[in-house]
């Protein structure tokens, strides 16, 4: 009940100020994606399991996005969004987990505070063929067995991001503050990076680093790094499109080995009329691991997307996932795996407002 009062509150709120002020713009949007998806190895026990699921092509999300113009070519920006679970009707997460910030824009760029996607999330999604698909997308985090996911943060909370374009250049920097008493460095996460694209071809390169607490058995902390490469070329209906993720867990704990592994993905996508035909593979080489753990996973994609209209979406995708040495391997990025293979039928349908 709270929760449904504060958003309440929030739309009356933003519409008290676009009455108010004729120069103020506040747009209410979102995304509904639903589908009903057939999946194997769906359990401890194994198993098949026909479910309707939220989020099959992307998140499903609702927010409140503005500017004001100040003038001078300054603005002032902000942003709320939520995540939604269409299945459920529940919340995802926190009530604006997504987006939470307000900032200024201007010739300069784009400066925000609060919470609000990485400049690497914001860079590397552009160069996935599956546009960070929450099942069977594997470009934000991966999902097998291991100490980790070797994935990239999609969101800071705490931050300070700066987003700027020159010609064909965008780039940008994101810090994220630890507020961590007595170390400006405990906990304290950052991203930088940059794309360029011009006549269908485009690059980009992103770095990222997340530190944990200092420990005091060994003065150390943990430290997540990872950088991101991509190309893109589009010529005529075709885009073919490449990407890898480097990742490295350095810990922070005695005789505890550092984590390694890199990810790659590629995909081609072909649009004719109405449809979208996309086609990608993933990979994870994880290294410095004991054989026995060592899962190596890789995914199989194929989608085809049907546009009803400019705003609405039905969609077909099918993937199959494996492990190497009997590891335990999921398609979703957000699911624990259950068997060493799994395969996964997803049929949806995505509205934006």
């Amino acid at each position: 009940m709270k929760k449904s009062a504060l958003a309440l509150a929030v739309l009356a709120a933003l519409s008290l100020n676009t009455t108010a002020h004729a120069q103020t713009n506040v747009q209410v949007y979102g995304l509904m994606d639903a589908g009903v998806e057939q999946l194997t190895n769906a359990g401890p026990n194994g198993g098949s399991m026909t479910r309707v699921i939220s989020g099959g092509k992307n998140t499903s999300r609702w927010g409140f996005r503005g500017t004001e113009d100040l003038g001078g070519g300054l603005k002032a920006v902000f942003n709320l969004e939520g995540g939604i679970l269409l299945d459920t009707g529940a919340q995802d997460g926190a009530l604006f987990k997504r987006q939470a910030n307000v900032g200024l824009a201007g010739n300069f760029g784009t400066v925000v505070i609060g919470r609000s996607f990485t400049t690497t999330y914001d860079l590397v999604i552009k160069f996935d063929p599956l546009g960070f698909a929450p099942n069977y997308s594997w470009a934000t985090s991966t999902n097998a067995s291991g100490p980790s996911k070797y994935g990239m943060t999609t969101a800071f909370d705490n931050l300070i991001k700066y987003t700027g374009h020159t010609g064909n250049f965008t780039y940008g920097a994101t810090i994220g503050f630890g507020e961590q008493p007595g170390s400006q460095a405990d906990s304290r996460k950052y991203a930088v990076g940059g794309s360029w694209f011009a006549d269908g071809f485009g690059v980009m390169a992103a770095y990222e680093q997340v530190n944990g607490n200092t420990l005091a058995a060994t003065g150390n902390r943990d430290e997540t790094r990872a950088y991101h490469l991509g190309a893109d070329y589009k010529t005529g209906p075709w885009r073919a499109t490449l990407g890898m993720r480097g990742y490295k867990l350095e810990s922070g704990k005695a005789a505890t080995p550092d984590v390694r592994a890199d990810t790659y993905w590629g995909g081609l996508t072909y649009n004719v009329q109405a449809w979208t035909l996309t086609g990608a593979v993933y990979h994870v080489n994880t290294k410095n691991l004991p054989a026995a753990k060592d899962a190596d996973p890789t995914m199989f994609v194929a989608r085809a997307m049907y546009a009803l209209s400019k705003r609405t979406d039905l969609y077909m995708v099918a993937a199959h996932a494996k492990a190497d040495h009997g590891q335990l391997v999921g398609l979703s990025r957000d699911d624990p795996g259950f068997g060493s293979t799994q395969n996964g039928f997803t049929a949806g349908i995505q509205h934006r407002f």
